[in-house]
């Protein structure tokens, strides 16, 4: 009764959602095709290295991710951004699968000689052009995206903020006057609250202005960062939030967000300033409402995965330290040659932050922040061309054929004190990882010349934690078609970062914390299966692919083709814990003891309280929780009312675990009961059905069967005997059922050896006459936990009711216990599953079969 109320409160929920009448006032195409089809919202916070993640936590600055880390099972992995990390190449990757597809964020293309930075349009449309001729399957199809730089497969309609795009403009010149009005209402509260933030923003931004003039910054550029500042931290993220908030409402299979707010101030002050740290507050509030809004939806399964495309450098500029750009420098270097280039054309000297404020769209945008190159060559020549945007500089159109290239690369690194500079060796070849034929690389740095990738650890250092990756990710980059004729590198191993824009925080190189980002995914989506122990962004590709390519399990007729399984470094993972297992039992000395994780779940047959009807959701609780054994109460066999399916089966399948079921109802081919599962070798030993109540209580709805499952597990060579039920709902049932139990034909049997556990639900409460007449055989293991307050698992929402037991033998130790709420527990049954960490006796065995045993049972 209690899930019928809420799922009642859900439809109405939705029927006056904001969202959902936005939605269908601005004639937005809503998809109420396959609700149980799984749906993915990707939020990118662009910029955050994994260094700076970790310390935004410790300082309380992003408490709602800090909650799904400790109480929705979300694990943080590291990932590598790729070289160049920057926003393109990391969103061609994750969009389309393909790595460095521009070598830089502003670059010349060698065809046409046109120089492209990747926040114009043209460049954008460009290059997403040859992406989608690849012939790889755009990962936004049927999405929508917000702030990025490709549309990856989402339509025109459904791109916002996007070089190529102009925001809502053109939604909400359809939708009409009304639409709008209501847009105003509707979003009072927001519209508020978004103000209250401008006018906070405003006071922040000036005093900082009147900071940095102060500090000697330049006058012009510090009084335009203030409506820059206020438009990309806020006007932007809130905007771009109500429309992820909308797309959610109306039931989009993917959508993706990026937060650029973080990275935005980090190019101005740096990336560890309190000021880039500031913005990090409204990014974490505004992951929340979309979060929130993710679990809420009525029309999907929505997951959410958050992770950052690259990190950034704290960075002295160029100019700051040599009085000049970079282009002038170059150029007077290189006039000392024999055969010395003519002119030059230099692109994008002072950074991107100003020209962010362009994604707004608009002809007063653009006329109010135009691009421009500067030039300066004789006419009928392709001059030198230099891209420097960020910690990398593209150097095109060199055209000394009397000077070895190895000799302009050191005239470079002299004259204009660059750390380094990176070309391609036409006269040499070597043979690639996967046995292609590839250009040799090589460089000058302060130590004279180097190739790549046999020097790469040299000139990288010992502490860049993908130094392998980047090395060679570095030498394609120089391979690159686009690359020109020399990469100048702002950061080599022992040298301050440098950037050749006007910024103090840079991106783009090689260096250790640009390349260094992070992922937060939840606990159930495994980490990289390459063992690397990180992400990069085509595994984020690939996950999200399978994830959504998933089909649901009523419409399978055979097994999933990929299991569900605990992600490695989840802190509940069986990795982790077989290691905790054996640091454990190393030190017990003469016990050898191993750690066995039970869980025993009433599932509600997979219904759950948002009325949604789910088997993955119910493995992917299990999955997230990692148990060696689960014992599955309510469970439905080719049932019409759950879709005919056989949910036991399909969930082992799911978790790769084996399993045995016990129908307490059986009607011809429609099955009802109970189910154990184990990632151990097992043996049914016996399933049955338990007396029901005396004949003088029997009342209507009060005679359902009840069954019990006892099966033996093979743990380590110790033979764990394993009992589920779910009991009756009257007292006097209950008793008949617990004399059975633990008499001689189930736990009371001479067949039946130590240890012994049983699990189930009881529908009785802890103080009842029945629980305490199991207790006279077997210990309450929320009892037995020193230090532990029994935790109630009924109802789910509000679980005051403790029904689900863990008991067993005496002799058992009992290291830990969880019952846990979080937002998936919370709604996949209307029970909460209880999880018991048990120390098992087993016998003791050399190191290397014990090592056999550990790896065959996973």
């Amino acid at each position: 009764m209690i899930t019928n109320i809420e799922a009642t409160l859900r439809r109405w929920r939705r029927r006056i959602s904001r969202s959902e009448w936005l939605a269908r006032m601005l004639k937005l195409q809503i998809n109420e095709r396959d609700p149980d089809a799984p749906a993915l919202v990707l939020i990118q916070i662009d910029g955050l290295a994994r260094p700076q993640f970790d310390r935004a936590l410790a300082e309380g600055k992003m408490p709602f991710l800090k909650r799904l880390i400790k109480r929705e099972h979300y694990h943080l992995d590291h990932m590598y951004s790729g070289v160049p990390a920057t926003t393109p190449a990391v969103q061609a990757e994750i969009f389309y699968g393909v790595k460095a597809a521009v070598p830089a964020f502003g670059f010349m293309s060698t065809d046409s000689q046109e120089m492209l930075r990747m926040y114009e349009s043209n460049a954008a449309t460009k290059v997403e052009k040859k992406l989608a001729d690849t012939g790889h399957e755009p990962l936004l199809q049927h999405g929508s995206c917000y702030v990025s730089v490709f549309r990856a497969g989402a339509d025109n309609d459904e791109a916002h903020f996007c070089p190529a795009a102009q925001g809502w403009g053109p939604t909400l010149k359809k939708a009409g006057p009304l639409a709008l009005l209501v847009l105003l209402l509707t979003n009072i509260w927001s519209l508020i609250r978004t103000g209250a933030l401008l006018l906070l923003e405003l006071v922040l931004s000036i005093g900082d202005f009147l900071r940095g003039l102060t500090d000697g910054q330049d006058f012009l550029r510090e009084l335009m960062f203030i409506p820059t500042r206020i438009g990309i931290t806020i006007l932007l993220r809130e905007l771009s939030t109500v429309g992820v908030k909308i797309d959610i409402a109306r039931g989009l299979p993917v959508i993706y967000i990026n937060f650029l707010g973080y990275d935005e101030q980090a190019h101005r002050r740096g990336p560890s300033s309190k000021f880039a740290h500031w913005t990090l507050k409204g990014i974490d509030d505004a992951i929340g409402r979309i979060w929130r809004a993710a679990h809420r939806s009525s029309r999907r399964h929505y997951d959410v995965w958050i992770y950052s495309d690259h990190g950034q450098e704290d960075s002295t500029p160029y100019e700051t330290l040599h009085g000049r750009s970079l282009a002038d420098a170059v150029s007077e270097a290189l006039s000392e040659l024999p055969q010395k280039p003519s002119g030059h054309l230099a692109n994008g000297d002072h950074g991107i932050q100003l020209q962010r404020i362009r994604l707004f769209g608009g002809q007063w945008v653009q006329k109010l922040i135009p691009v421009n190159a500067r030039e300066s060559h004789r006419e009928g020549e392709a001059p030198m061309a230099l891209s420097a945007m960020g910690p990398i500089a593209l150097l095109y159109n060199i055209h000394c054929k009397d000077t070895p290239p190895q000799e302009i690369a050191r005239l470079i690194v002299e004259k204009t004190k660059a750390p380094m500079v990176l070309y391609e060796d036409v006269s040499s070849t070597e043979t690639g990882p996967d046995g292609e034929v590839l250009t040799k690389v090589r460089g000058w740095w302060r130590d004279g010349a180097f190739s790549l990738p046999e020097d790469g650890h040299l000139v990288f250092g010992d502490e860049h934690r993908f130094a392998d990756e980047a090395i060679e990710d570095l030498a394609n980059l120089c391979r690159h078609p686009d690359a020109g004729d020399f990469v100048i590198s702002g950061w080599c191993a022992g040298h301050e970062s440098i950037s050749f824009a006007i910024e103090c925080g840079s991106h783009g190189g090689a260096g250790p914390n640009e390349t260094h980002a992070f992922a937060l995914m939840p606990g159930d989506i495994p980490s990289p299966a390459s063992g690397k122990g990180h992400w990069r962004p085509k595994d984020i590709r690939d996950a999200a692919l399978q994830f959504l390519n998933a089909q649901p399990a009523r419409k399978l007729k055979s097994p999933p083709a990929v299991t569900v399984v605990p992600a490695a470094g989840d802190k509940h993972s069986r990795l982790d814990q077989n290691l905790a297992m054996e640091a454990a039992g190393s030190q017990e000395g003469s016990s050898n003891t191993k750690t066995l994780r039970v869980m025993t779940y009433n599932v509600h047959i997979c219904k759950g309280t948002d009325d949604k009807l789910s088997p993955e959701r119910i493995a992917r609780v299990i999955a997230r929780y990692a148990p060696d054994i689960v014992a599955l109460q309510e469970v439905d066999v080719r049932r019409q009312r759950t879709g005919g399916i056989d949910q036991a089966h399909q969930i082992s399948r799911l978790l790769a675990m084996d399993c045995h079921f016990q129908p307490a109802m059986h009607l011809e081919d429609e099955k009802y009961g109970d189910a154990i599962m184990s990632r151990y070798p097992v043996r049914l030993i016996k399933k049955g059905i338990l007396p029901g109540p005396p004949k003088i209580s029997r009342l209507p709805g009060f005679a359902e069967p009840r069954g019990a499952l006892w099966i033996e597990v093979d743990f380590h060579g110790t033979r764990v005997q394993v009992f589920n039920t779910h009991l009756g709902l009257s007292k006097a049932e209950r008793l008949r059922q617990i004399e059975a139990l633990t008499g001689e034909e189930w736990m009371g049997s001479t067949q039946c050896p130590r240890p012994r556990i049983l699990v189930g639900d009881f529908n009785a409460l802890p103080g009842s006459q029945e629980v305490k007449r199991v207790m006279e055989v077997l210990d309450d293991t929320q009892l037995k936990l020193p230090g532990h307050k029994p935790k109630g698992t009924f109802f789910s929402r509000l679980p005051k009711a403790r029904i689900d037991y863990v008991f067993v033998d005496h002799e058992l130790e009992v290291n830990d216990i969880h019952v846990p709420r979080s937002e998936l527990t919370r709604q996949a049954s209307d029970h909460l599953p209880l999880i018991v960490d048990l120390r098992i006796p087993v016998p003791a065995r050399d190191g290397g079969d014990d090592q056999d045993q550990e790896q065959q049972a996973g």
